[in-house]
């Protein structure tokens, strides 16, 4: 719960802010109505429904990291139960004939939110589309190989050296470019030092998973050791591979993975290297990735 405070203060405290104002509205202009006034049918079905997109609101933020499917779908569940709310306070306040806007109030965010709605689920289908298509590459070289990690859904280094070897094969007898790209996790020790081995097998998975969603359907991820990553990349030249390899540190700089004890938000960053295959095998090609992003490495600056 404090974690889920932290995240989303601003969506919750604007839900209760909107609520708050809407009813000192009606109070400011409208008079409570008797008990013998209340349809309490209606309470009991219009407060039902508040109750449950609010509740719903809170599982979402609660379960799904920040971001734009998430702040579409919080913001539709947000209009639908303000719209809800404002429908119940009807029910205990007597509204003069001649205002409309509390009209208004009770209808508009519904539609607003049924709209925002439907972006949300479009996106996250987008998304969990994404994820099957990563999850099927996956499964198959699972049933294949049977050679991945244990902590990842990634093959591990004897399956990448199998890969590499095949793919080499393949780019010579089709004339075509093949290139590696290896990205390291920057100071992974202190993260284990600081907040314990299991929030660094957390973040490694974390890491996988987003190194997986910004490849190409037709490239390979597997971990090689430890926090270093290698991805095998068909049809691919050095200077594209480099790029690649710059966008894969970008999209891990700009990951918000959050502790699960206290919700700190760890700032990760990645040093990558990329070679293009020419007429090694699979050790040396490996080696000699390695070698630069040893040397990569060494080049970073170091806190005093």
């Amino acid at each position: 719960m404090k974690s889920l405070l932290k995240l989303h203060t601003l969506t919750l405290l604007g839900l209760a802010l909107a609520a708050n104002v809407g009813l000192q509205l009606l109070l400011a202009v409208g008079t409570v109505k008797s008990w013998g006034e209340i349809d309490w049918m209606d309470v009991v079905g219009e407060g039902g429904c508040a109750a449950l997109a609010l509740a719903w609101l809170i599982m979402l933020l609660h379960s799904r990291p920040a971001g734009r499917v998430t702040r579409l779908l919080a913001l539709g569940l947000a209009c639908i139960c303000f719209s809800w709310w404002m429908d119940l306070l009807d029910e205990f306040i007597q509204i003069p004939a001649g205002i409309a806007w509390d009209n208004w109030l009770e209808t508009a965010p519904m539609p607003a939110g049924l709209l925002l709605l439907t972006f949300g689920i479009y996106h996250l289908n987008q998304e969990q589309r994404a994820i099957s298509q990563q999850m099927s590459k996956r499964e198959k070289h699972f049933r294949e190989h049977r050679l991945f990690d244990k902590l990842t859904p990634l093959g591990a280094a004897e399956y990448l050296r199998q890969q590499v070897q095949r793919a080499l094969s393949q780019a010579r007898e089709d004339e075509q470019p093949l290139s590696l790209v290896a990205v390291d996790l920057d100071d992974f020790a202190a993260i284990n030092q600081r907040y314990g081995p299991a929030e660094g097998d957390a973040v490694l998975q974390a890491v996988a998973q987003l190194l997986l969603l910004n490849l190409r359907r037709h490239d390979l991820l597997c971990r090689l050791a430890g926090d270093r990553f290698v991805a095998l990349l068909p049809n691919t030249g050095e200077r594209q591979a480099q790029t690649i390899a710059g966008e894969l540190e970008a999209a891990v700089a700009s990951l918000a993975h959050r502790t699960s004890r206290h919700g700190e938000r760890l700032h990760l960053h990645a040093t990558s290297s990329a070679l293009m295959a020419v007429d090694e095998n699979a050790d040396e090609l490996l080696q000699a990735l390695n070698l630069r992003l040893a040397g990569a490495k060494q080049t970073l600056p170091r806190c005093a």
